[in-house]
């Protein structure tokens, strides 16, 4: 098979509503090249902070209409450019071994917080206290440089204690699940509707020898009650109307009497406002907030009765 690459490289401000035109028409995600990050290491609940200037990459198969796909990402950058100015793409067909090894380039050795985030095809030096994960990101999303990600990680690394039970709902490639399970979690549940986020997360499971503490399944909400667990912590790196429905199916009640809960996957503002009030509306209390970006987590605990 060949694939079309198409890389757009912007100011980071504008990489969401690229990504948005992008995501529409390429079916196996958004490769978000930062380059180095900068961290301090001096405190690692600080966020990383990214360059002003990022690329955006996807990936097409030309194989079916992708002609067409190919035209309309062009149309819809061509009248984002009319309003935020940007480079035009580029593109460049590639054959599947250069494909395989294209995606892989944009994906280095990354630190957040203990997490020392690994691609399988790369070496890291490790420091005493440093958490390894050795991620395969395949087609799932999660590799630990998009900024809810990790952000996710920065609270799983501050609220997660040993012995903990936790649910991970859209667990991706895995990664938080993994970073759960390297916190010292006794038990994790990672769902995904995704099948193909499902064979990766399990995949990566294996690598890091956590497949004994780390159940990977397909499903979401539903299926995590049907498993007739109390979790002390459950993270959720989802969209708004899918994090508001949560709520509105009773997410909280999966929860022990003090158990947490941590969102991602909106933003500032409008978004963040609508998913504070969903938690707020099924019995949670905001009481953390982390922002990076235009990118927005928030940390709630169940209220006590009475």
């Amino acid at each position: 098979m060949r694939w079309l690459e198409i890389s757009v490289r912007v100011p980071t401000e504008l990489a969401d509503n690229i990504a948005e035109v992008l995501s529409r028409y390429a079916p196996h995600g958004i490769a978000y090249d930062y380059g180095p990050i900068e961290t301090d290491d001096t405190d690692w609940e600080r966020p990383c902070l990214p360059p002003p200037i990022l690329t955006l990459r996807v990936y097409l198969p030309m194989t079916g209409d992708w002609e067409t796909a190919r035209q309309r990402i062009e149309e819809g950058l061509w009248h984002l450019r009319q309003v935020l100015p940007f480079p035009p793409p580029q593109f460049r067909e590639l054959d599947e071994t250069l494909w395989e090894e294209a995606w892989k380039a944009h994906y280095d050795v990354l630190r957040v917080g203990p997490f020392v985030i690994r691609p399988s095809w790369r070496t890291a030096r490790l420091e005493p206290g440093d958490l390894l994960i050795e991620l395969d990101p395949g087609m799932a999303f999660g590799t630990g440089t998009h900024p809810t990600t990790r952000m996710c990680l920065q609270a799983i690394a501050k609220w997660v204690r040993p012995g903990d039970r936790i649910l991970d709902l859209g667990t991706g490639s895995g990664i938080l699940a993994i970073a759960a399970a390297r916190r010292g979690a006794a038990r994790v549940w990672a769902l995904d509707i995704d099948p193909v986020a499902v064979q990766v997360a399990q995949e990566n499971m294996i690598r890091n020898g956590v497949a004994d503490r780390v159940v990977v399944m397909r499903g979401s909400l539903e299926e995590a009650r049907a498993l007739g667990e109390r979790f002390d912590g459950v993270v959720a790196n989802i969209v708004a109307p899918v994090l508001c429905g949560f709520c509105e199916r009773g997410i909280g009640e999966l929860l022990q009497p003090r158990g947490w809960l941590v969102v991602s996957g909106f933003f500032h503002g409008e978004q963040e406002e609508i998913v504070r009030r969903a938690l707020e509306a099924a019995g949670l209390t905001v009481t953390r907030r982390w922002i990076e970006e235009s990118w927005v987590a928030l940390g709630a605990r169940r209220r006590r009765s009475g």
